[in-house]
Formats: C-alpha cells, sequence, structure tokens
C-alpha cells in the first residue's frame, strides 16, 4: 500500500477526482511544454459527463493558459479502458506540430496513474507490507499494537508532523464553514446550512445536541468543499467532511487530545488505503460507495479507537460503516458536489458514530470481515451501470429538473 500522504491529500475542492487530479496533470504538463503555442486537452467519460459542475475546465485552464490558449474537447460517451476518469493532453508548437499525446487518467482522491503496470510515472514506494485488513489486524493482537503503531511503523518519521497539519486544516474547514453564509456556486442556488443547523442544535438537550453538531459539521467542511475551499481528501473532496466531522466532535464535546485525534487519523487511513489498494475510492469507478461509504468506514474505525474499541472492535466498526452503504450511486445533480453529496456527508457522519457504538456493544467478532466488504464493494462498483458513477445520467441526477443546470 502507498503512504498515508498519498491518502490524505490538501487542496481545493469540489473534486479531488475532477478538480485535484485534473490540474496536477495539467502543471506536470507544463513543466514539459513551456514554450508551447497552444495546447488541446480531450476530456473523456465521467471526467466530460460531470467535468462543467466539477470545474475540471477551470481547473486545467489555470495552469495551462499561463503559458498558451487551451482547447478543451469534450467526450463524455467515451470510455477509456483503465478507468473512466481520461484525459488526453497535447501540446502544439508555433509550426502547428503536435506533441505526442500524453493519455492520463484521474483515478480518485486527487491520484494519477498513467494506466501502465510498470512503467508508470506514478508509481511511488509501497511501505506498507500488509495490503489486509485481516494481517494487519493479527499484526497488531501479535505485537500488542494498535493500527495507528502500524502505521508509524511503516511511514516515515515526519508522518506525524504531515497528521498534525491535515488536523489543522480539517480544523480550519470546520470552522470556516460554520462562520460562512450564503448560497453556494452553480445554477442550483443552494443556500449553506451549517450555520442554522450549528445555532439549532445549541438549543436542544445533549443527546439531541451531539447529533446536530456532528452534522453541522459536517454540512460546514462539505460546503466549503462546494465553493472550492482548501479541505482534505479523506478519502477524496466528495466525502471530505465525514472525517473532520466525527473528529471535531470527538475533539470539541469530548475533550481527546490532539495527538489521539492524529493517531485516530492514522488508523482512519489505515482503513481507507486498504479500500485504495484492494478496490478503489473514486466515484466514477465505484460509485459513492467508494467516497461516502470508505469515509464513513474510515471515521467509525477513528471513533472506536478514540473511545478504547479492540483492534477487532474497530475492525467491526469501519466494516459495518462501508457494508452499509454497498450499492450506493454516484448521482451528481447537475455535476455539482453538493445534492446529495453534502447531505451524504452529514448522515455518513452519524452512521459512523453508529457503527462504532454498535460495535462497542460486542466483542468484535462477527461473520463478514472489512476484507470481504472490500471486495464486494468492488465487485458491485462495477456492476453498476455507468450512468450511476458520476456521470450526471441517472439517479437523483437525471429525476432532478435539469432546465436549470
Amino acid at each position: 500500500m502507498k503512504s498515508l500522504k498519498e491518502l490524505f491529500r490538501i487542496g481545493k475542492g469540489p473534486s479531488s477526482s475532477h478538480t485535484m487530479g485534473p490540474q496536477k496533470a495539467a502543471q506536470m504538463f507544463i513543466e514539459k511544454y513551456p514554450n508551447a503555442k497552444s495546447f488541446e486537452v480531450t476530456l473523456y467519460g465521467s471526467l466530460a459527463a460531470t467535468g462543467k459542475g466539477h470545474m475540471t475546465d477551470v481547473a486545467i485552464e489555470d495552469v495551462l493558459n499561463t503559458v498558451a490558449p487551451v482547447t478543451i474537447v469534450w467526450k463524455p460517451s467515451v470510455f477509456l479502458p483503465f478507468h473512466p476518469n481520461g484525459m488526453s493532453f497535447v501540446a502544439i508548437d508555433e509550426n502547428g506540430n503536435r506533441s505526442e499525446e500524453w493519455v492520463v487518467y484521474s483515478v480518485g482522491g486527487g491520484a494519477l496513474s498513467e494506466g501502465k503496470a510498470n512503467e508508470d510515472a506514478f508509481n511511488t514506494k509501497d511501505p506498507y507490507s500488509l495490503n489486509s485488513l485481516q494481517d494487519i489486524m493479527r499484526w497488531c493482537y501479535d505485537n500488542g499494537k494498535g493500527y495507528w503503531e502500524y502505521a508509524e511503523l511503516c511511514e516515515d518519521p515526519d508522518l506525524w508532523d504531515f497528521l498534525s497539519e491535515v488536523w489543522k486544516v480539517m480544523q480550519q474547514a470546520v470552522e470556516e464553514g460554520l462562520n460562512a453564509e450564503g448560497v453556494l456556486p452553480g445554477p442550483l442556488r443552494l443556500a449553506r446550512k451549517a450555520a442554522i443547523y450549528h445555532v439549532k442544535a445549541k438549543g436542544f438537550k445533549p443527546s439531541l445536541q451531539s447529533r446536530g453538531l456532528v452534522y453541522a459539521y459536517a454540512l460546514a467542511v462539505s460546503e466549503q468543499n462546494a465553493a472550492g475551499g482548501t479541505v482534505v481528501t479523506a478519502p477524496t473532496c466528495g466525502a471530505c467532511g465525514v472525517l473532520p466531522a466525527v473528529l471535531y466532535h470527538m475533539s470539541r464535546s469530548h475533550h481527546f487530545s490532539d495527538t489521539r485525534i492524529i493517531h485516530a487519523i492514522a488508523t482512519a487511513g489505515i482503513f481507507g488505503n486498504i479500500v485504495k489498494h484492494n478496490a478503489s475510492i473514486s466515484g466514477a469507478d465505484v460509485g459513492c460507495q467508494g467516497e461516502v461509504g470508505v469515509a464513513c468506514a474510515m471515521a467509525a474505525a477513528a471513533a472506536c479507537q478514540l473511545f478504547g474499541g479492540s483492534p477487532a472492535q474497530i475492525e467491526y466498526a469501519a466494516e459495518m460503516g462501508l457494508e452499509h452503504h454497498l450499492g450506493m450511486t454516484c448521482d451528481p445533480v447537475c455535476g455539482l458536489v453538493q445534492i446529495p453529496c453534502i447531505e451524504r456527508n452529514a448522515f455518513a457522519a452519524a452512521r459512523a458514530l453508529d457503527s462504532n457504538l454498535y460495535s462497542a456493544f460486542s466483542d468484535g467478532q462477527h461473520q463478514v470481515s472489512f476484507d470481504r466488504v472490500v471486495e464486494v464493494m468492488k465487485q458491485t462498483g462495477h456492476d453498476i451501470p455507468s450512468l450511476y458513477k458520476e456521470t450526471g445520467e441517472g439517479g437523483l441526477a437525471k429525476g432532478f429538473n435539469l432546465n436549470m443546470c
């Protein structure tokens, strides 16, 4: 598995796969052709289908236009073989000569791939020798350690400095989102709700207040993402509100220290990494189960660890968080990361806490393992028709009043 630094990425929303990834690709391409007189970029499949709503064109143009004009070609009905989020870059010189076409894929969470097994320019080292949760859990029991300690063993010494910055950005996203009001950008004219939910939650008795605050925190981060604010992919931009909401609640309402929160982020990262390595965290590939479902599993694992869960109980909490999102489609209205994405983050944060509580009542023993659910999620995602995987053609995206898009 790759480093947690490749799972938790800090950047601008609204989409890690449709905004952060393509922008990074454009930056790499411009370094190779700094003297080009024009560029041509072709977007394929899901990347083209919902690219306008996700501001894919803006992300690319912001980079390439600093050197030369760019023409963007949209081919939503053409799916390249490696991944639904394919794109190609071509540089054109002053004589009209075209460079070799560079095909690259935005595979989720801001990561890129050239779709090559051994010669991929984006191949990096795999610091983790164990790639299944069952093996990692066995290591924890054999060594009397926790999941975060396995991350510490495998990662570079600066892991905790990196995760400290991740936690700082997560908190900033919550707090900025709670203080922001108005309407989110885009044709839906969707009003921000986090501030109102936060105020209303303070008026309820503690049992309801707790849940309302979690909703508010998740809405705050997700709305910041939808507005193009700075967030952390956890594991993606579209699902970036779930883990911060749970951790912020643990920090403010239960007074867990920053050190324990950061350890919980490492544990959450282990579970997200398992899915990323063995399946996918891309909505265009496996639907929203790979984004919000995985985020729920990560948050459930983090919460369970904070409340003293055993490795088996933590695994059980994460398993439930993902299992009960199996089959969730990715059907963003108008191609925006707003409806139903924002509400899904709030509900998944609440479900993560429920998963933790359910697991806490158990001894951690259960029939369906986290690894098995990851396997099923991958197969389910590939069985889901493409119109339900971030193309804006099915589900809620189709049934909504599209005249406003």
